[in-house]
């Protein structure tokens, strides 16, 4: 398969505006992530796949010619492996757990806030150094529309995307004169491994048959009654690090059907 005939050409990517630029995305190997390194590298990026997927990763990374790195970012210390390089970084990996406070193991809140707090904030400080010295960086951080609202049920990844929104401004004020711009994107409701491994969870959460969720629950609140896709958020993803988004940093694109509209 040639990336440039994916799903993700046939806008932004035909210039390949970056080539000689290098992206590491993490959470790369199916989904989002995924989505972001094929715009990415047809763009003419040179892409570092990050995940704890190895084969999956592999996969991603010969598709788009760039190369794997099998990390879990649940520990710190590996990500002072990854290359520090990277003159765009997309803060994706994620992971989710459905269920009320009271029963929710604070364990597992806990390794949710280093997955998607903890890591970026060590990749960025990894980072940023080569961004500042070059006088260029773009920073992505895929954070939700539950960086913006609330949904029950789901405290550790709200609370993470919550705290990603304000790492991502801080990012913004510090990198603004390196340079460096800070973003996140917020898509609603996407149609990925991730949303799909919790219908059961949310079934469950709510009482409902699994049947019901995708309508009652996941798109209940927005307006354009469908799952966003991935290649939309790596599209969005890709019109960050283009020349024509220079003046745009510390803000939240959302790609969330008019769920934030309400």
């Amino acid at each position: 398969m040639d990336i440039t005939d994916s799903a993700a050409s046939g806008s932004l990517t035909a210039g390949r505006f970056l080539t000689g630029r290098t992206a590491l995305v993490t959470g790369a190997a199916s989904g989002i992530g995924r989505a972001c390194a094929i715009a990415l590298a047809a763009a003419g990026a040179a892409v570092e796949v990050v995940d704890r997927d190895a084969v999956g990763a592999r996969a991603v990374a010969a598709l788009t010619g760039g190369t794997a790195h099998v990390v879990d970012l649940s520990d710190g210390a590996t990500i002072g492996t990854l290359p520090d390089d990277a003159d765009i970084v997309v803060n994706n990996a994620g992971i989710q757990h459905v269920a009320p406070i009271q029963d929710f193991p604070p364990e597992t809140f806990a390794l949710i806030q280093r997955i998607m707090v903890e890591a970026p904030f060590r990749i960025l400080r990894h980072t940023l150094p080569g961004m500042y010295a070059r006088g260029w960086g773009r920073v992505v951080n895929i954070s939700s529309v539950h960086g913006l609202r609330a949904s029950a049920y789901k405290s550790a990844y709200v609370t993470a995307k919550h705290a990603l929104e304000g790492l991502s401004k801080v990012t913004a004020l510090e990198g603004a004169p390196h340079g460096v711009t800070s973003n996140c994107v917020c898509p609603g409701y996407v149609r990925t491994p991730l949303v799909e491994g919790q219908l059961a969870d949310q079934a469950a959460a709510h009482g409902i048959p699994e049947s019901q969720v995708l309508d009652a629950v996941l798109l209940e609140r927005t307006a354009v009654k469908r799952l966003v896709t991935p290649e939309e958020v790596a599209e969005a993803v890709l019109w960050l690090c283009t020349p024509f988004s220079a003046s745009v940093s510390g803000t939240s694109l959302t790609l969330d059907g008019g769920w934030t509209a309400g």
